[in-house]
């Protein structure tokens, strides 16, 4: 058996690999003592694109510059995209490690591969163990390949000289009982040593390491508090505890919990690496766990706004990651928008109040409500707000899909009509609101685009405030006054959003005028409720 630690390159996704030498020279101290036997201390990598720490290139002489304990073997990672390709494997391979294993600190190489590039970086490994190296390869995202898949991958690295042959649960969705079966296909060609690196989006990490270790395979992979991308690892504190118990020998934890309470827990308070619901939907549906990092980093994704990703990427398939893709889902309309309510009917040359759901509409109640029993403006409100008498509200607005779908109880005690995209939801979100009066206005979504139809429109966002500034100036509203939109702190990116897109509204020539009558962070003109009595 074989315990490798890879903390400081899997983790290295959270602080840009960005550790310093005392924590390095600390965590080492600490895996000696918890008798870890490999450490994967980082990449080596080419490329160079904004500030990553030095366990983005471990190099030589970073690792010359620590305090690595007899007895402790190193390994860095390589992934395998920045191998094949072009021509020139050995030529790449010989400016990754210039040195020899015999006058590096390195010990072990791991060559993290899609299937894809399995069968062209497969000859690294002799290039390796021509240099001295312990060679491994990580296949990722095997949980889905058949078993022939499988079974030809092994075929072919039992070809070359690789030492250990891993393959990882890149999405998180495998069980005790996929962990056998993609073992047993494996084993129909391969006869070597195995590895298992698992991620922890169904909390079955360890359970999933410790199925493997009863079947044969001797490399075992965790990190400190489960660290890494997405949902994490299996626990390194959890797995030696086991391992010691298995080879009946002794370890200390004291060094690695004491390093656990000084860093990396303050650091997974502020970075949230661990399952949760989130990550446990994408293991069940295959997704790749980054996307979920990626919304849960963002601000501007609220929790429908990932539910509904993960919705969607179950649909249309999210294995791969990429960021078009994730900016994509937040836009839940597609095809020609339609709809068969005209606005007009409702909001022509009147003065609309718009109530968003930021606390500046519970604040100023009582001022909100003399002046809508003394200027008789429409009022609409957006989502469920409700701070304000019900029988002040003459109609509601909403448009995202999750949100309706969770809000629906909220809506059938609520008595005002819904002015939503009808026609354009999903049957199942559409069958809940049976018996409700929807006001059916449609919507698609394109960039840096309103358009204001009588039956539909055109917006840069699908937000709710996008959506309800649309339908009043299709309406022809004489002016929106709004209050409850309280904005973020200057630095949150949904600040950003909603200054671009109130931008893009007032610079379009059929807008309406718009009055922040509540305190707003926004860039908005603005003037206060309590002014407004005469």
């Amino acid at each position: 058996m074989k315990v490798l630690d890879c903390t400081l390159r899997d983790g290295g996704y959270y602080n840009s690999w960005n550790f310093t030498a005392s924590l390095a020279n600390a965590y080492l101290k600490a895996m000696v003592a918890a008798r870890v036997d490999v450490v994967e201390l980082g990449l080596r990598s080419f490329i160079n694109k904004g500030f990553k720490g030095p366990n983005a290139y471990t190099t030589d002489d970073y690792l010359e510059s620590l305090e690595i304990p007899a007895g402790l073997d190193v390994a860095v990672m390589v992934n395998a995209a920045e191998l094949v390709g072009e021509a020139g494997l050995e030529e790449k391979l010989g400016r990754l490690f210039p040195k020899a294993a015999s006058d590096s600190k390195v010990d072990v190489v791991r060559i993290a591969c899609h299937v894809h590039e399995f069968k062209e970086a497969l000859p690294a490994s002799q290039w390796l163990k021509d240099k001295g190296f312990t060679v491994g390869f990580n296949l990722m995202q095997v949980a889905d390949r058949s078993p022939d898949e499988i079974s030809e991958l092994a075929k072919e690295a039992s070809q070359y000289p690789v030492d250990v042959l891993y393959f990882a649960d890149s999405m998180g969705s495998m069980t005790p009982t996929d962990t056998l079966n993609i073992l047993g296909h494996f084993r129909t060609h391969w006869k070597g040593p195995m590895g298992v690196h698992t991620h922890d989006n169904k909390g079955l990490a360890l359970q999933n390491t410790m199925t493997a270790l009863e079947q044969g395979v001797e490399w075992l992979d965790a990190t400190v508090t489960g660290m890494g991308r997405g949902p994490g690892n299996a626990r390194t504190e959890e797995l030696v505890i086991e391992a010691a118990d298995i080879r009946k020998t002794e370890l200390n934890l004291v060094p690695l919990m004491t390093l656990i309470r000084e860093f990396f827990q303050p650091l997974k308070a502020q970075c949230g690496w661990g399952s949760n619901p989130y990550y446990y939907l994408s293991g069940k549906y295959g997704i790749h766990p980054t996307y979920i990092q990626e919304m849960l980093g963002d601000s501007r994704y609220s929790e429908e706004d990932v539910l509904a990703t993960i919705d969607h990427l179950k649909q249309e398939g999210g294995k791969k990651f990429s960021f078009n893709t994730l900016d994509a889902t937040r836009n839940f309309y597609v095809g020609k928008p339609r709809g068969n309510w005209k606005p007009s009917d409702r909001f022509a040359d009147r003065e609309v109040l718009l109530l968003g759901t930021g606390p500046g509409v519970a604040d100023h109640r009582q001022a909100l409500e003399s002046y809508i029993a003394r200027h008789k403006p429409v009022v609409v409100a957006m989502n469920t707000q409700s701070a304000l008498d019900q029988s002040l509200i003459d109609v509601r607005i909403a448009c995202h899909p999750v949100r309706l779908l969770a809000d629906r109880d909220h809506y059938s005690e609520l008595p005002q009509p819904l002015i939503t995209p009808a026609s354009m939801l999903r049957d199942d979100v559409k069958a809940a609101f049976e018996g409700k009066e929807l006001l059916d206005y449609g919507l698609s979504v394109e960039e840096d685009t309103f358009r204001f139809d009588d039956y539909a429109c055109v917006l840069p966002s699908s937000l709710v405030v996008c959506y309800a500034l649309a339908v009043l100036t299709a309406g022809s509203a004489r002016r929106i006054l709004m209050a409850g939109f309280d904005g973020y702190s200057a630095d949150d990116p949904r600040n950003a959003e909603m200054n671009t897109i109130l931008s893009l509204y007032q610079d379009h020539d059929q807008s309406r005028e718009i009055l922040s009558i509540t305190d707003t962070r926004y860039e908005m003109p603005a003037k206060s409720v309590y002014g407004m009595m005469g």
